[in-house]
């Protein structure tokens, strides 16, 4: 088991103001909204934070009273928001979440152009020194499809993170309303050779002898020998150690099943399959990278680290708002170690 006190983790990303109508209704009906902060890089540090590991966050957001709410709510789950900026430019970026229900898929409006964070100029940071004292850093594909500025501000902290020896994950997390296919494939796929762990295998170039990417035509849910090619062969193009990827069956708005796979040390494993209902599904992916992260740092066996990150997903969608604030390690080791189809 690994010392969490030798571990300093970062992350940056933007964080958003999340409005979603109480009791499943739809924005076009809705009197009021909930109010919760979250963004996918906020989204791990949080359940990091809470299975006790020191997270620091960076993020830019308006000198205004939402801004300073937003910071708060991370603050209030433990995570340090010294790194982070407020800016007297741009807005706060806000997504509006209808939760699904039953046949109903839940749905996300984005309202984030020109944001605090996608217009500040990161031209002035000195990223090696922001990283400094950081053992671990996490970035997402979300942030580079705001803007050109948040582009290269992505490739700045991966150098500053290669030079001083900083381990590197990334989430692939593609946003169809961002940006588009091919050029979020060309610019995620320049990023790689800077990353240690990478969850999700799209969007990334991938081309074969015949100049098709490798991927094109792979099933959403892969057998085992097709993910196993896959894996090995990112893994082999750009020396990636470790590889995550989550698969949902959903069987309605409200019931999902989730199983995962994972490159480690030359091998794809292959995790358990868990049916749940869902409260909440925002966050699930994070969650599930959170846990893979976390597992991988208290040094698992690679069994373990895949089936507890498939099982602090699930736990994940149990919770109203983006986070996992999970504080128990054994509740989720208990869920992992249970049958093999569990129903929440």
């Amino acid at each position: 088991m690994a010392d969490k006190s030798k571990i300093k983790f970062i992350t940056m990303g933007e964080l958003l103001l999340r409005l979603s109508p109480p009791n499943y209704e739809k924005v076009r009906t809705a009197s009021q909204f909930n109010i919760t902060y979250g963004g996918a890089e906020a989204n791990v540090a949080a359940s990091l934070s809470n299975l006790g590991i020191d997270c620091s966050y960076m993020t830019v957001v308006p000198d205004s009273s939402i801004g300073k709410a937003a910071i708060r709510y991370l603050r209030s789950n433990d995570v340090h928001c010294s790194p982070s900026i407020y800016s007297p430019e741009g807005r706060m970026g806000i997504y509006f979440l209808e939760e699904g229900f039953g046949v109903r898929s839940s749905k996300v409006t984005y309202d984030r152009k020109n944001s605090a964070f996608a217009i500040y100029d990161y031209s002035k940071i000195d990223f090696k020194e922001k990283l400094k004292g950081f053992t671990w850093l996490h970035l997402s594909g979300i942030t580079p499809a705001l803007s050109q500025n948040c582009r290269e501000m992505v490739m700045m902290a991966l150098k500053a993170a290669h030079e001083l020896n900083i381990t590197v994950s990334f989430d692939c997390n593609y946003r169809s309303a961002l940006w588009g296919w091919q050029e979020a494939r060309d610019c995620i796929t320049a990023y790689l050779p800077y990353v240690d762990v990478l969850f999700g295998i799209e969007p990334i170039n991938l081309l074969g002898p015949d100049k098709k990417d490798m991927k094109d035509g792979l099933s959403p849910t892969p057998d085992y020998k097709d993910q196993d090619k896959i894996f090995r062969e990112i893994a082999t193009r750009f020396g990636i150690k470790v590889i995550g990827r989550h698969i949902r069956y959903v069987h309605s708005g409200s019931e999902n099943s989730l199983k995962a796979f994972m490159w480690y040390n030359g091998e794809t494993y292959e995790s358990k399959t868990f049916r749940f209902n869902i409260l909440d599904r925002v966050g699930g992916g994070d969650a599930f990278a959170s846990g893979l992260i976390y597992a991988y740092m208290m040094e698992m066996d690679p069994d373990e680290i895949v089936n507890f990150a498939v099982a602090s997903s699930v736990i994940k969608h149990t919770m109203h708002g983006d986070f996992n604030i999970t504080d128990d390690e054994q509740a989720i080791r208990n869920l992992m170690n249970q049958s093999y189809e569990i129903r929440r």
